[in-house]
């Protein structure tokens, strides 16, 4: 939901509105900054994150949590560290390289793939990679109206419907 399979992703991650939608990732390769950064003001860096992702999306309460959860700085390092662990090798376990190895290979079952059409984190042009990514056989992809990035929050009643109808069918 929202964040394409990986063979796809990579492939989008490659245009310049994606570059620029994904700049947050290249901040969080900097030492020190945004452990400084992202707590200032109330977490305002994480409530600007989710404006921009999920736009007109009224996250007052979910960054709350968010913040309350990356409060404790053995948190916030460790989510700026998954960010960091993507591009240092040296992070990488030998234990997981063949699930590694599996995210970059279409996914073994019929799957559904949502996606929000206002989602400004990952824009809506990668859906179609996902549905090429995808089983052709009882897969589907749908973009949900009117939601962002974070649309199992903005269209809950929608999404838990889609994924009911596809379980069902």
């Amino acid at each position: 939901m929202a964040v394409p399979p990986a063979a796809a992703l990579m492939g989008g991650m490659l245009s310049p509105t994606q570059v620029k939608r994904s700049w947050y990732i290249w901040f969080f390769q900097m030492a020190g900054l945004p452990e400084m950064v992202v707590p200032t003001d109330d977490f305002a860096f994480i409530a600007d994150l989710w404006a921009d992702w999920s736009p007109g999306y009224d996250a007052t309460t979910d960054v709350a949590a968010v913040a309350a959860a990356l409060g404790d700085p053995v948190n916030l390092a460790a989510a700026v560290g998954y960010y960091r662990a993507m591009f240092d090798p040296t992070k990488h376990l030998d234990t997981y390289a063949d699930a590694q190895a599996a995210t970059q290979l279409p996914t073994p079952q019929p799957t559904l793939y949502l996606h929000g059409a206002n989602d400004g984190c990952l824009g809506v042009e990668m859906v179609a990679a996902a549905a090429a990514a995808l089983p052709a056989q009882g897969s589907r992809v749908d973009v949900v109206p009117d939601a962002g990035h974070f649309l199992q929050l903005e269209r809950p009643a929608v999404v838990n419907q889609l994924v009911v109808d596809f379980l069902a069918g």
